[in-house]
């Protein structure tokens, strides 16, 4: 088995940006109350022609950059994504002819605010065992496109953005470890109701607003901060390491609130914790792909430093990813 890490990294945010004095304007809400619960003062959205697709090409350019890699260097596009551009083609083959990356395979999953935790942990295993050289993964959404802006308990949460990766085989460090849970039970509590073969589009599920995220808040909160501290502790086990050991955990940025308490159940000070949330509010899988990048570009993380990635979302789903950086 191959040693597997990231070689490159890149993000990409709207230029637009959606503040809670713009939502006081648009529903029953005021900042106080947003950043009480939540701890986000603005989001990123996108303008009337952007789709995930023209996100996450840009994040993808930063990532070969970073990396050093041209477009025919890849050889496999995994998207992570639960707002594509349309059902099909995948996010990924569009990104594909756009990079003018044609020697890469594509495919796109559908794993929520774990998405990228998830998408590294799958490319990782096709690079450890020589199935492909240099994978692309990005985290990309537009739930702006998705969201009920008539809704204030839904709409002061989400934003727009995009996060790439370049995972290849690595001297030292890498992947050292990761967790992967899901439980299928709570599905109710976070969905999109109507689109797909169950409920298609109707003038009924239109008019219904079914189109739009439903969120049963107050039921995950504690789930979330249960199953985000069990997927680190998880993965820090296999990886024979304690939360002590931990240079950095960088969360998905849900809501303060579930990152902090999170934290305090893992004994981690807060100046181990990677915040964003503030700035973009939740991204769902391409929170933890940007708070990455970033946490890397400002020198938060270096060289043998142990990253923590953790996640939790709809399906439910969760999971962790622990990083000895190289």
């Amino acid at each position: 088995m191959k040693k597997v890490g990231i070689i490159g990294v890149g993000a990409y945010l709207p230029k637009k940006i959606l503040t809670n004095a713009d939502l006081e304007k648009m529903v029953n809400t005021s900042d106080e109350w947003i950043t009480t619960r939540t701890g986000i003062k603005e989001r990123h959205v996108v303008a009337k022609n952007e789709a995930a697709s023209d996100l996450a090409l840009q994040a993808a350019k930063k990532a070969l950059y970073d990396a050093k890699l041209k477009p025919l260097d890849i050889d496999l596009i995994i998207v992570a994504t639960i707002s594509p551009d349309m059902h099909f083609p995948s996010v990924s083959c569009i990104i594909q002819n756009a990079l003018g990356a044609k020697n890469a395979a594509c495919f796109d999953i559908a794993a929520a605010c774990a998405g990228f935790v998830y998408a590294l942990v799958i490319a990782q295993q096709f690079v450890a065992r020589g199935t492909y050289k240099n994978v692309l993964v990005v985290g990309v959404e537009v739930l702006s496109s998705i969201t009920d802006w008539q809704d204030r308990n839904t709409c002061v949460l989400f934003g727009d953005g995009a996060g790439a990766a370049i995972i290849s085989e690595v001297k030292s460090g890498g992947i050292i470890s990761s967790y992967l849970a899901s439980d299928g039970s709570f599905a109710d509590l976070l969905m999109l109701p109507a689109g797909g073969s169950r409920r298609p589009a109707t003038h009924e599920t239109i008019k219904e607003r079914q189109h739009y995220i439903k969120m049963r808040g107050n039921e995950l909160f504690k789930i979330a901060v249960n199953k985000m501290t069990e997927a680190a502790q998880v993965a820090l086990k296999q990886a024979g390491l304690k939360c002590s050991d931990v240079d950095i955990i960088i969360p998905h940025q849900a809501n303060m609130r579930i990152i902090m308490a999170m934290a305090k159940k893992l004994g981690l000070s807060e100046d181990k914790v990677y915040l964003n949330i503030e700035k973009y509010g939740n991204m769902s899988s391409a929170s933890t792909a940007v708070a990455l990048c970033e946490a890397v570009k400002k020198g938060k993380v270096q060289k043998g430093d142990i990253v923590v990635l953790d996640a939790f979302g709809a399906g439910l789903v969760w999971g962790s990813c622990i990083i000895r950086w190289s």
